[in-house]
C-alpha cells in the first residue's frame, strides 16, 4: 500500500502530461482518503469511477487517462491490475476510432513487449522515433503523441520500460538490450539505421547505454535521466522519495532497503559518457527531487554533443511541459536534419511559448 500523500504529490506531473486540468484532478484527489485495496474513497476506486463515466460517454481517451492514474504508480493488486487492463482497452477503442495508430506485440528474449506504432511498413521506409516513459508511466500515456510524427517525417513506436505496464521483460542491468532487439524486430518496417529516441527519466539511462553499443541509434532526447550519481551517492539515495524507491524495488524484485546497493553497478562511467558519439538533448530540473544535480553536471563535462536546457521545476518539469515538448521535438528534428519547414514551425512555436511565459532557461 502506498502513502496517499506521496501519491497525490507526484501524480500531478503525469496528470498534466495527459492534459488533465489541474482543477479537475485536484478536486478528484480531494476525495481520496486511502490506498487500501477495495476501500471506500481509495486511490484506484476514485480514479476508476471517473474513468467509467468518460467510458460510458464514449470519451475513450479521457477514460484511458483516468484508468492510467488509477493504476499509478504500478500494479500492486487486483484493483490496479484491473485499472491497467481498462486503460489499455479504452485507449484501444480510442485509437481505432481515430485511426493512424496500430498495435504491435513483440516476443523478445525474456518476455513480451507491447507497443503502439505509426508509419511502420510505409513505402520509402522512414527513420524511426522510439518513445518510452520512465518507471511509472505506461505507453498509453504517451501514445497520442504518435499523431504528430507523420508530418515530421518519422515512423514511430511508443512502448514501456521493462516491468512497466504490459512489458513483461525484467528490469535489470541488461535491460538496455531491449532497444537493439526492438530495432531488430521491426527491421524492414522502418529505416532502423536512423533511429532516434525520446526516452524519459530511467529509460533515458537505458537509451544512452544502448547507443554506446548500437550505431543505429542516431540521437537521444531525455528528461531527468539518472546517469551516475543517482546510482552511487548513498546520501542522495537516502532522501529519494519513497514512491520512487518502492517502484524500483517492485521493478527489480529486491527489497526497498536493497535498491541502492542493487543499482550501484548501473552507473555510467565518465569514459562511457565521453565515448557517446551521438547527440544527446537533456532537459534538467533545478529542483529535481529524484535526480541529483551531479548527473546533468557530469553530462556537461563529458558528453561531446550535448544540447542542454534547465527549468526551475521539480522532476520531469511538469509546469513547463508545453515548452519542453516543443524543445524535445525540435532537438530531435535538428539531429535528424532535413524537413526545414516543420523544424522552423516548431522553433517558432517554441520561442513564442517561451516569450509568453518569460522563462529564463539556461542552455549550454
Amino acid at each position: 500500500m502506498n502513502d496517499v500523500g506521496e501519491l497525490k504529490q507526484y501524480v500531478g506531473a503525469h496528470a498534466r502530461a495527459q492534459s488533465l486540468p489541474p482543477s479537475h484532478f485536484e478536486e478528484l484527489l480531494g476525495r481520496i482518503r486511502t490506498d487500501e485495496e477495495g476501500a471506500e474513497d481509495s486511490w484506484a476506486g476514485e480514479w476508476c469511477r471517473v474513468g467509467e463515466r468518460f467510458e460510458k460517454a464514449g470519451q475513450y481517451l479521457e477514460a484511458s487517462r483516468h484508468f492510467n492514474m488509477a493504476r499509478f504508480p504500478y500494479v500492486d493488486g487486483p484493483a490496479r491490475g484491473a485499472a491497467l487492463e481498462r486503460c489499455v482497452h479504452a485507449f484501444d477503442r480510442w485509437r481505432k476510432e481515430t485511426g493512424g495508430i496500430e498495435r504491435l506485440d513483440l516476443d523478445l528474449p525474456g518476455g513480451r513487449v507491447g507497443c503502439w506504432t505509426t508509419g511502420l511498413g510505409q513505402t520509402g521506409h522512414r527513420p524511426l522515433l522510439v518513445f518510452m516513459g520512465g518507471i511509472v508511466s505506461v505507453k498509453e500515456q504517451w501514445a497520442p503523441l504518435l499523431a504528430r510524427l507523420d508530418r515530421l517525417g518519422f515512423a514511430g513506436i511508443v512502448t514501456e520500460l521493462p516491468g512497466v505496464g504490459e512489458n513483461t521483460l525484467p528490469y535489470d542491468a541488461d535491460s538496455w538490450r531491449m532497444l537493439p532487439r526492438l530495432l531488430d524486430a521491426v527491421q524492414g518496417l522502418a529505416d532502423v539505421t536512423r533511429t532516434y529516441c525520446i526516452t524519459l527519466s530511467f529509460s533515458g539511462h537505458m537509451a544512452v547505454r544502448a547507443a554506446l553499443e548500437d550505431p543505429r541509434i542516431r540521437g537521444i532526447m531525455t528528461v531527468g535521466a539518472p546517469v551516475h550519481d543517482f546510482f552511487t551517492d548513498r546520501a542522495w539515495q537516502a532522501q529519494v522519495p519513497r514512491i520512487t524507491v518502492d517502484t524500483l524495488a517492485h521493478l527489480t524484485g529486491v527489497p526497498a532497503a536493497d535498491v541502492g546497493p542493487h543499482l550501484r553497478d548501473w552507473a555510467l562511467t565518465d569514459r562511457q559518457l565521453s565515448l557517446l558519439s551521438v547527440p544527446l538533448a537533456y532537459a534538467a530540473s533545478a529542483r529535481d527531487e529524484i535526480i541529483p544535480a551531479g548527473d546533468p553536471l557530469r553530462l556537461r563535462r563529458h558528453v561531446r554533443d550535448l544540447r542542454f536546457v534547465e527549468y526551475d521545476d521539480v522532476h520531469g518539469a511538469p509546469h513547463h511541459l508545453p515548452e519542453m515538448q516543443l524543445w524535445g521535438f525540435l532537438s530531435i528534428l535538428r539531429m535528424k536534419g532535413g524537413h526545414y519547414l516543420p523544424r522552423a514551425a516548431l522553433r517558432y512555436a517554441h520561442l513564442t511559448h517561451r516569450a509568453r511565459r518569460g522563462l529564463a532557461a539556461r542552455r549550454a
